[in-house]
C-alpha cells in the first residue's frame, strides 16, 4: 500500500468519511441479524461470530454512528410455510489488516488484536459513557 514519502500537499489529511455500526449487547451474531443490518452498510463480522457490546460490527452507510442490535433472533412460531426460510444471502464480511484498521479507525475507537483477530471498538464500550464523552468534548 505505501508508494513513498513526499511532501504533505495543501489541505488537511482526509479522514473516514462513513460512521459505523455498533454493537448494543454480548454473544454470538445470528445470520439472521446480520442480513437485517446489511441493508445499512457493510458487515466487518461473520455469522455465528462472539461479538460484545461497544465492538464495532459494521461501516454505517451514513457519515453517523449507530447503535444496532447485532444479536437478535428470528422468532420461531408454529407456522410453517414453503420457501420461508430459505437461506439468507449475506454479503462477505470486510477483513482488515493491522495496517488498514489502524488507518480506519477515528479518535474514539481502539484495535483490539489478538493472536486469532483483529477487532475494531469504541473507547467507551457503553452508550451512555460515549454519550457523557461525546457531551464533555473527550
Amino acid at each position: 500500500m505505501f508508494e513513498h514519502y513526499g511532501p504533505k500537499t495543501e489541505g488537511a489529511i482526509g479522514g473516514r468519511v462513513n460512521g459505523v455500526m455498533i454493537s448494543n449487547g454480548t454473544g454470538p451474531s445470528p445470520a439472521y441479524a446480520q442480513f437485517a443490518m446489511q441493508e445499512r452498510g457493510r458487515l466487518l463480522i461473520e455469522p455465528g461470530q462472539e461479538i460484545y457490546e461497544g465492538q464495532i460490527v459494521g461501516i454505517h452507510a451514513k457519515d453517523n454512528d449507530l447503535t444496532v442490535n447485532a444479536l437478535r433472533a428470528k422468532q420461531l412460531t408454529n407456522f410453517r410455510a414453503a420457501g420461508k426460510d430459505d437461506n439468507l444471502m449475506l454479503t462477505p464480511p470486510v477483513k482488515m489488516s493491522l495496517e488498514q484498521a489502524l488507518e480506519f479507525i477515528q479518535d474514539d475507537e481502539l484495535v483490539e488484536v489478538t493472536p486469532n483477530q483483529i477487532r475494531l471498538r469504541k473507547k467507551f464500550l457503553l452508550e451512555t459513557d460515549r454519550k457523557r464523552a461525546s457531551r464533555s468534548g473527550d
